[in-house]
């Protein structure tokens, strides 16, 4: 999967998170797709390194999405951790 697939997949995967996980967060279209293409990378390292499935490179392979979102997620929490609301 080249670059344009990763920064599409994580803008997708950073709006799929968004709605998991609802609440003021670093909002827009830049902020969804940085947090995404990160969780991407994390949780393809999470995959492979803990869980023993290293993420294929094929842009509909189901455990590559899972992997995505739940790295999003887990930024998404760890900003809220971090910072708190800070859009009060």
């Amino acid at each position: 999967m080249g670059i344009i697939g990763w920064i599409i997949l994580g803008l997708l995967a950073g709006g799929i998170a968004k709605m998991l996980l609802p609440g003021r967060d670093p909002g827009g279209l830049i902020g969804t797709t940085l947090i995404g293409v990160a969780g991407s990378f994390i949780g393809g390292w999470l995959s492979s390194r803990f869980l023993d499935r290293p993420v294929e490179k094929h842009f509909f392979d189901l455990y590559t999405w899972g992997a995505a979102i739940a790295g999003s997620l887990v930024l998404l929490i760890g900003y809220r951790i971090l910072f708190g609301n800070s859009r009060d």
